[in-house]
């Protein structure tokens, strides 16, 4: 779905659809005048791209069947909010397959969607501008690494220049299905760790080093949330702030309790308070994190609820627009969440008069 370019300074609705390895899921924003993006609507659909492939990386016919439906239901929800700016990116599923056409010749066709298949580096640069959509750390070095169903992206970044990008194959997804086949967690942290050292993120990663590391998937996301709740229901504890962020000895205490012998796995990651559609996946996916704390060195890292969809149409609106501020977003969002914390009658007012105090210091 395409349309002229996105006028400037003016409230404009914007999509983005990420054809992911595990789910599909469709961001539509409002653009605010200075920047701000206002999510309007969120849609996900667990379309399973990378379910049951053939030998050759081929996607599978009803997994297809399923793509297709879940498009066509975002298409129609773009037609019912008149949404006329919209990009669609798929990632590492079909980057690697060989039918891909199919699928994207039938949307293209029946749908009028024109889909960019990212390279993993394109796909890492572009999680790493929305993180800074989500998190005030423009003029940090930092570290972000994004897990998805079939592919693991990693950046460092500074000032919104990435320093350093790559995507190795390794993902919640795949990793669970070779999990299936080897059955030991021995056999599954020794290959990610092969993948891992075989790879020049090791070493870049050490030359450049980094301030902060950030985690922005849904998979890092579900384990913050498991960490934060630590087996109480959520709706006990709703009116604490959660911090956003977990440490490494953390995650290793989560990983022992999601490998432990008994029960099942899926039920292990149920007590622990991993949502459903999570579950299947989430033990691979916390595995694969700790793997990554360790050989990366992070002891700490901060999570983003921003990632691929909001840096996509961060890019749309870099590309159209000469004075979108890139890091005016998070420090509005940090602004309005200390005012909401902590100024009881007057939250906006002074969130309000706080942003503006952020966008003068900022270019002072």
């Amino acid at each position: 779905m395409e349309g002229p370019p996105l006028p400037p300074r003016q409230q404009t609705l914007v999509a983005a659809i990420d054809m992911g390895t595990n789910s599909f899921k469709l961001l539509v924003a409002r653009v605010l005048p200075r920047g701000h993006l206002l999510a309007l609507a969120r849609l996900k659909e667990p379309v399973l791209l990378g379910r049951g492939r053939a030998a050759d990386g081929s996607v599978a016919p009803d997994a297809l069947l399923r793509a297709v439906a879940a498009l066509r239901s975002f298409s129609l929800a773009l037609r019912a909010l008149d949404v006329r700016f919209a990009r669609v990116v798929a990632t590492a599923a079909l980057r690697s397959a060989p039918n891909r056409d199919d699928l994207l010749t039938a949307v293209s066709a029946e749908l009028g969607f024109q889909v960019d298949v990212l390279s993993g580096e394109e796909e890492a640069r572009l999680v790493y501008l929305g993180v800074l959509q989500f998190l005030p750390l423009f003029r940090r070095t930092i570290l972000v690494v994004d897990i998805g169903g079939g592919s693991t992206e990693f950046v460092v970044g500074n000032k919104g220049k990435v320093l350093y990008a790559t995507s190795l194959d390794l993902g919640h997804v795949s990793l669970t299905e070779f999990h299936e086949k080897h059955r030991h967690f021995g056999d599954l942290r020794s290959y990610i760790r092969s993948v891992l050292n075989q790879s020049p993120l090791v070493d870049k990663v050490t030359e450049l080093g980094f301030e902060i590391a950030v985690g922005s998937s849904g998979t890092i996301r579900s384990i913050e949330r498991s960490i934060f709740l630590d087996g109480f229901d959520e709706s006990m504890i709703r009116d604490f702030g959660r911090e956003w962020r977990f440490s490494r000895d953390e995650l290793g205490l989560l990983v022992e309790k999601l490998t432990s012998p008994n029960p099942s796995e899926v039920e292990r990651a149920k007590r622990l308070g991993f949502r459903k559609r999570r579950r299947e996946f989430i033990v691979a996916g916390a595995v694969l994190l700790l793997e990554i704390f360790e050989t990366l060195g992070i002891d700490n890292i901060e999570v983003s609820g921003y990632a691929l969809s909001e840096g996509v149409i961060s890019e749309m609106l870099t590309n159209d627009r000469m004075d979108y501020d890139i890091s005016m977003n998070a420090r509005w969002r940090s602004v309005v969440s200390l005012a909401m914390r902590f100024d009881g009658d007057n939250r906006m007012k002074s969130a309000l008069h706080c942003v503006g105090i952020a966008k003068v210091s900022s270019l002072s």
